[in-house]
């Protein structure tokens, strides 16, 4: 399984968060792009080969799509391999800009896509051909969830996980088929305030 680490700290807060060899094995998530900070660490990352995608916040489709397409654009000519589009809608209405989105990023070369809505989504998200995170919650909720409605590969994001309980978690998720995701001890109100205190990240190849 893939870690998807969405790392929503600023670089100037906790350098440490940012350093290369603590994040190989996973693919990071970087908020603010406009930052020259950012820019740096974005840079330093995808020199060590560390696979980055750039935050698009949906909000649930409450966002003029303008301002979507803005982001999504303002992530050209940046390291990232393609963008996180966060806050996703879940219902048919919405799957039009969705795709909008979509499409927008695949055509700046933006190839790498996921979708964020962090529960399952009407069946037509499916066609968009993008990966989808179908879980985000604390550790209670993923144990209780069937798993309805997700699907083999889906990315999961669960958080507040205690510490003795990190193992459990993960093979739940590798039970669940999950392609991608994460698993954390850290919690509300900033479960991805920074690296975690035990991050799951496989040991690269030498």
């Amino acid at each position: 399984m893939t870690v998807l680490l969405p790392l929503y700290v600023h670089p100037a807060v906790d350098p440490a968060a940012w350093e290369p060899d603590r994040l190989r094995g996973a693919t990071v998530v970087v908020d603010g792009h406009d930052a020259p900070a950012y820019r740096r660490v974005t840079a330093r990352l995808a020199a060590a080969g560390v696979p980055v995608l750039g935050y698009v916040d949906l909000a649930r489709a409450a966002r003029p799509l303008a301002d979507v397409l803005a982001d999504v654009d303002g992530w050209t000519g940046h390291p990232v391999a393609g963008v996180f589009l966060d806050r996703t809608p879940t219902g048919p209405a919405a799957v039009g800009p969705v795709a909008l989105a979509v499409r927008a990023a695949r055509r700046a070369g933006l190839t790498e896509v996921v979708l964020n809505p962090g529960a399952p989504t009407d069946p037509l998200y499916r066609r968009l051909g993008v990966a989808i995170c179908t879980f985000e919650g604390g550790w209670p909720d993923y144990r209780r969830w069937t798993g309805a409605g997700g699907e083999l590969g889906d990315g999961h994001l669960v958080h507040s996980v205690p510490p003795a309980q990190l193992a459990a978690a993960r093979r739940l998720m590798d039970w669940r088929g999950a392609g991608f995701g994460l698993v954390t001890d850290r919690g509300l109100p900033h479960p991805y305030g920074g690296l975690p205190s035990r991050l799951d990240v496989p040991t690269p190849a030498r």
